[in-house]
């Protein structure tokens, strides 16, 4: 019998494509290598629903056929090493989209209406708090996305239709595209950020982009200025962004990623009451909990039948040896 590893627990619709193929399950309840390292020494497959999997524990699991992730983000598989031996990273693209849009929507209305702070402030008894004029309309403002794939594609349409101009920074799309969709093309970072009342990042963590807003581009922004980040927290560098919330350099933050999580609570990030706070919780809607986990589940057991599943984060790791024994 064919065995899978779960980091944690799949939504019920991922658990019964995995329980109807077949396959032994393990969940180990914790995403830390170390941990999960006894039952991936005899397992076919692997799915990380949080944690990660490094060099040394894909050598020592000599079975390993599959690693799965119910989402886009691999920062934590070591996919070069997973390429290397032919394992392919399977991924969930398009199937928490439309959610996580809608959540970088939200907290970019929720900052601007200065919504949470008021509800705290109200249930002290505080309803003067209604006078602090610290709210302002998005009609006429400028959106800027730091990104514009499908999640930011969206979240431009959304801007749009709420009278915003949208602006988009993304060096990997061609300029026509951007401007044929009635938007402003940026050629630098720094053009993108100038001028925008919110800024909304949606790039993957890579090299390039670890603390891609430091304190450099924190200068560039106003004190009306709304960040929003719903992609991954090393993309901002958290020290620059506590000085410029507790300085008031900036209007306020919304957050559903953070470069270390869980959270600390007694971290300064938490005691700021200008930054809007969820446990990366944007892709976990039912619809696309249940939409990841199905695609997740999917594709590892067809690449451990045998198959070459489509939606993988590195096709080369089909170029291997043992995808050409025929």
């Amino acid at each position: 019998m064919k065995k899978v590893v779960i980091s944690h627990r799949l939504h019920d619709d991922g658990m019964a494509i995995l329980e109807k193929a077949n396959v032994k399950v393990a969940i180990t309840n914790n995403g830390d290598p170390k941990v999960m390292l006894p039952e991936l020494l005899d397992a076919d497959g692997l799915i990380i629903r949080i944690g990660s999997i490094d060099r040394e524990t894909m050598l020592q699991a000599k079975q390993l056929k599959v690693i799965g992730r119910p989402g886009v983000g691999v920062d934590d598989v070591d996919v070069k090493t997973a390429t290397e031996l032919g394992i392919p990273v399977v991924i969930a693209p398009g199937a928490n989209t439309r959610s996580v849009a809608e959540h970088a929507f939200t907290l970019m209305f929720a900052c601007a209406k200065d919504i949470v702070r008021s509800d705290k402030e109200m249930r002290k008894g505080n309803f003067a708090i209604r006078s602090s004029y610290k709210a302002y309309e998005l009609n006429k403002k400028t959106l800027a996305l730091i990104g514009y794939g499908n999640i930011g594609s969206i979240l431009a349409q959304m801007a749009a239709a709420i009278g915003m101009t949208v602006k988009v920074y993304d060096p990997y799309v061609e300029q026509q595209v951007i401007e044929a969709k009635g938007y402003i093309y940026c050629a630098t970072l720094d053009q993108a950020i100038s001028g925008s009342e919110v800024i909304s990042i949606h790039t993957p963590l890579t090299a390039q982009t670890r603390n891609l807003i430091g304190r450099k581009e924190f200068g560039l922004m106003s004190e009306n200025t709304i960040l929003i980040n719903c992609a991954r927290g090393g993309v901002v560098d958290e020290d620059a962004l506590v000085e410029a919330l507790s300085t008031h350099r900036i209007h306020s933050a919304g957050l559903d990623v953070f470069a270390s999580e869980p959270v600390d609570p007694n971290s300064p990030l938490m005691q700021l009451d200008n930054v809007i706070v969820s446990p990366h919780m944007a892709g976990q809607t039912k619809e696309a909990a249940s939409g990841v986990a199905t695609m997740a589940a999917e594709g590892v057991i067809a690449v451990i039948n045998g198959e070459r599943w489509p939606y993988v984060c590195n096709p080369e790791a089909y170029d291997h040896p043992k995808w050409n024994k025929n």
